[in-house]
């Protein structure tokens, strides 16, 4: 029989049962072969009630440092029945299928280019183990042990995690490793040389962590100096402001008195959830909320009145799968338009666009200085798959000696010393951002009305259309002024005679790098830009104007990205060639190439038809 033969280069899937406790032993499989050295991309794909459905948990090795997911399974690790006969079709020929034995295959699983693995876990685990409950955790860790006896994982990495993780409680750390023990010696005794697949110590290329990227938005508002969230449930956003919680409570209490200098206020909605941010930034506090794409739908009046009235906030939208409810635990990038234009009339909000968990903190923490000094609403754009799953990226890193941007704010002393009246929303530096004031400033002076209705450089209640009109086009003075402060789009010349180029985005970012190595070992040579921010520099129209066709990567049906360069570039519609995937589930590089490689033959936008990669 065939078998894939293969060394720190492929995909590991468990297919559990939610609510087992499957995640916890997954999870320590992957951080086992991430200590060896070689790189790892863990997707927890799991259903949105509490117990009872399929979960999926893919953990693909990659030694070459490719981040994406991918499709096709080398292995996998079958103990939930529901999915049994699924899961054994979905194995790669020559691959691997480990399952619970206890019970027999059903009859359909017949296929003579797979390598069975049988091994009894339930059996085992009630041999062994007395408790109910722990039985159901303790066969998750006897899986772990036999896939480190197959795949030749050092057996001491897992121990030293498994006492570690257990420290505190010696008693759960014995019955974990002698469930470990359980596994190992069984593979052992019973398939040794069964698998074709290994993991072989690296040396590591730099440092690096695992970390999820709400936890790392989380720590971002923390070093920001965010001190209040209103918030919402909402998944996959809720651990944002759980971490956020975390945080606050080992770094914001005074250890003098042990007083609490943060709020966490949980809303009756997620309209109460942001109006409680922008009333706290309206006071003074960084201040910011965290929802997914139905509660940013519900935010929206709000993100117009800070809009309008020039309050700073910001939100965090970890999106998810629409429209509607859609799928609360899949993962899409389709609030791009949404989030753009939240709110009727002529609104537009900056947009922030992470693409590992390093880029959640840092720009967690540039979100609030440029809130501040734009004075308006600022909105990372996240996804579930960076929020809720852990992924390798660059150390934390923080300056101590940075400081806030708080804006233009006036303060006492200032007030006394303008030689004319003060106007809330009076521009004198001719770059559409106004001088505000905190409550509280001046006993006398500084004093405004906060306004959502139309009002005058004063504050003053107007309905006079020129004066009106004069503010809108302040307005989009201030968007011009973004341009220059939001993070500029980072480009990568493979080619500088190529005519075409692919435009991506956040979670887009590991699969599309990919893709364009796999194109190019064909000789199509492709240039790349990564979009950071909404509104767009400079460099994304020179990007676009050099190229012939540019192929923008995202992850949503109608091409979201695509639409808002189109709009806001006035870029032709038949430069710009959508590359898409919308199934929920991250993308692939292999999908990006099945999807490119007819574009590249179709006619240019001139009429012309170019041979793959011919350049001009």
């Amino acid at each position: 029989m065939s078998r894939i033969e293969k060394v720190n280069d492929y995909v590991v899937r468990f297919a559990n049962v939610n609510g087992t406790g499957s995640a916890s032993a997954n999870n320590l499989f992957a951080l086992a072969i991430y200590r060896m050295g070689v790189p790892v991309t863990p997707k927890n794909i799991f259903p949105s009630n509490i117990q009872g459905l399929p979960t999926w948990f893919e953990v693909r090795v990659s030694g070459s440092g490719y981040l994406a997911r991918r499709a096709g399974i080398d292995l996998t690790v079958a103990v939930n029945g529901q999915t049994l006969v699924q899961d054994y079709n979905e194995v790669l020929p020559g691959g691997y299928f480990l399952y619970d034995s206890t019970k027999r295959l059903p009859d359909e699983c017949r296929r003579d280019d797979l390598n069975v693995i049988a091994i009894p876990l339930t059996q085992l685990c009630n041999d062994a183990f007395t408790d109910p409950r722990l039985r159901q955790l303790l066969k998750n860790i006897i899986y772990i042990g036999a896939l480190a006896q197959l795949l030749d994982i050092d057996h001491g990495v897992l121990t030293a995690a498994i006492s570690g993780q257990y420290a505190k409680k010696p008693q759960l750390a014995e019955s974990n490793l002698q469930a470990l023990e359980i596994g190992y010696t069984y593979a052992a005794n019973h398939f040794a040389g069964a698998c074709g697949l290994r993991v072989e110590p690296q040396p590591t290329s730099g440092e690096s962590i695992l970390m999820d990227g709400n936890s790392a938005l989380a720590l971002g508002a923390i070093y920001a100096g965010a001190t209040v969230a209103g918030w919402y449930p909402i998944t996959p956003s809720t651990s944002v402001v759980e971490a956020f919680e975390r945080y606050a409570n080992r770094y914001r209490i005074e250890a003098e008195t042990g007083r609490k200098r943060f709020a966490i206020i949980q809303a009756e909605d997620e309209l109460a959830a942001i109006g409680i941010a922008i009333g706290a930034s309206w006071n003074g506090a960084r201040a910011f909320t965290a929802t997914s794409g139905p509660g940013l739908s519900l935010m929206a009046e709000f993100l117009g009145l800070a809009y309008y009235a020039e309050i700073p906030v910001v939100l965090m939208d970890v999106q998810r799968a629409g429209p509607s409810t859609g799928m609360p635990t899949r993962s899409q990038q389709s609030d791009i338009l949404d989030a753009a234009y939240a709110s009727h009339g002529d609104t537009k909000h900056v947009l922030l666009f992470p693409s590992d968990p390093t880029e959640c903190f840092e720009m967690a923490v540039a979100a609030f200085d440029l809130a501040e000094r734009l004075q308006t609403p600022v909105i990372i754009m996240s996804d579930l798959d960076l929020g809720m799953n852990d992924h390798l990226c660059a150390p934390l890193s923080w300056d101590d000696s940075r400081r806030y941007d708080r804006g233009k704010v006036l303060d006492a002393a200032a007030l006394e010393a303008l030689p004319t009246r003060w106007g809330r929303y009076l521009d004198v530096d001719g770059d559409g951002i106004c001088y505000r004031t905190y409550p509280g400033t001046h006993p006398s002076k500084g004093a405004y009305f906060t306004r959502g209705t139309s009002h005058n450089e004063y504050s003053g209640y107007t309905e006079d259309n020129t004066i009106y009109r004069r503010g809108m086009e302040r307005l989009a003075r201030k968007w011009q002024t973004a341009r220059d402060l939001v993070p500029a789009a980072e480009a990568t010349e493979r080619d500088s005679e190529t005519i075409i180029g692919a435009i991506f985005y956040g979670t887009t970012s590991a699969a599309a790098l990919e893709a364009i190595d796999l194109l190019a070992a064909e000789g199509v040579a492709i240039n790349l830009l990564r979009l950071k921010a909404f509104p767009f520099g400079p460099e994304v129209k020179t990007f676009i104007d050099r190229h012939r066709r540019v192929f923008v990567i995202e992850q949503n049906r109608d091409g979201q990205m695509r639409q808002l360069l189109i709009g806001e570039g006035d870029f032709p519609p038949a430069k710009l060639l959508s590359v898409l995937n919308f199934d929920g589930l991250p993308i692939t590089a292999a999908t990006i190439v099945d999807q490119i490689q007819p574009l590249l033959a179709a006619p240019d936008p001139d009429g012309d038809t170019e041979p793959s990669g011919e350049k001009p």
